[in-house]
């Protein structure tokens, strides 16, 4: 089969011919109809999260946002079959650890990173073998594209978990989200059918325009703006009641904590770069003062995915809004690099293998 390999990080990816996979006893084989590119593979392409105890090494194949049909399942599944629609969550659990066994399977005590190390090769190719099939596989809602549903796996689950599950996010809430690409955009989508007043922090005019047509009820350019965090809190009347970093720089990070009001609640969703190496200098004392809470939050429950079917079905949330393109195998070196100067929007996908 076909798959883009890593050769070295920071370089593009090698087009190749490899193996296709067989599946493990508890484990299938998924035909992989479509794949998000995502900025975490940038931060594998890049070598980034040896911090965390995860560096991509050369041979990995990368991609971690796949949706498509169900082709082999192993002698001990029983809950997939072959010809399932499926989405792959990228933190892949066990099942069995205490963390699963309590429904927080995005935090299992042996979380597989899809894509990123060895064990689990990604789906950036025309196959892709998921472990623990019965419990990582989700099958996808009657009458929904691959494409449609590329980005579930990752970004626009992230973002639900966070905002619905992670922070208390109320009718007329006002909610910042700070950096609106492929996350922040579905951060923006998911806030406004939560019923809050969102609004988007970018450098880049043309996705603050994304953002508004998603549902953003007010946009600050950052690199506009002489103070981000005073621009929020004017148009939220004290600062907002939730803001999200969707990035993981310090600068947004910062940005978000400092637009709360008091007793707001900072969502760290997105992970840092080698500039931060995971740690981030925060205002502490404000935060005290202020009882700021600081939530993180990483992917979500496949259990709970029928939450968002439910608001799919009903028309409130649009997962396809937020894919910006749809591009080829070869074309993943190109918007791996066009993501070091954030030069890319919404969520790119392939669909060409």
């Amino acid at each position: 089969m076909r798959a883009a390999v890593l050769e070295e990080h920071g370089e593009p990816l090698s087009i190749e011919d490899v193996d296709a996979p067989d599946p493990d006893p508890n484990g299938a084989v998924v035909d992989v109809e479509a794949c998000g590119v995502c900025r975490s593979d940038w931060h594998g392409w890049q070598g980034d999260w040896e911090w965390l105890g995860i560096k991509t090494q050369p041979g990995q194949i990368l991609g971690h946002e796949p949706a498509g049909t169900v082709v082999a399942v192993g002698e001990n599944v029983e809950n997939v079959s072959e010809g399932d629609h499926v989405a792959v969550p990228f933190n892949l659990g066990d099942g069995t650890c205490p963390e699963c066994r309590r429904g927080h399977s995005n935090t299992c005590e042996n979380v597989m990173p899809l894509g990123f190390v060895e064990l689990v090769q990604g789906a950036f190719a025309e196959q892709v073998h998921v472990p623990f099939a019965d419990h990582n596989l989700v099958e996808l809602p009657d009458g929904v594209s691959s494409v449609d549903m590329a980005g579930l796996g990752c970004r626009f689950m992230t973002s639900f978990h966070a905002l619905a599950h992670q922070a208390d996010v109320g009718a007329g809430d006002w909610v910042s989200v700070h950096g609106v690409g492929g996350v922040g955009l579905s951060a923006v989508h998911i806030a406004d059918a939560l019923g809050a007043n969102v609004i988007a922090v970018d450098l880049a005019d043309e996705k603050l325009e994304s953002a508004r047509e998603l549902g953003a009820v007010e946009t600050v350019n950052a690199e506009e703006a002489d103070n981000v965090a005073a621009e929020v809190k004017a148009i939220a009347d004290g600062g907002a009641d939730v803001s999200m970093d969707a990035l993981g720089i310090e600068t947004t990070s910062q940005n978000s904590v400092q637009s709360l009001g008091t007793r707001g609640q900072h969502l760290q969703v997105g992970l840092t770069t080698q500039d931060e190496r995971g740690m981030v200098h925060l205002p502490t004392d404000a935060m005290v003062m202020q009882e700021i809470e600081f939530i993180g939050s990483f992917g979500m429950p496949p259990t709970r995915y029928d939450e968002i079917f439910r608001m799919v079905a009903t028309d409130k949330l649009r997962p396809e809004a937020v894919v910006s393109e749809t591009i080829g195998l070869e074309d993943v070196s190109d918007k791996l690099a066009a993501m070091t100067d954030y030069g890319t929007e919404g969520i790119p996908v392939i669909d060409e293998f």
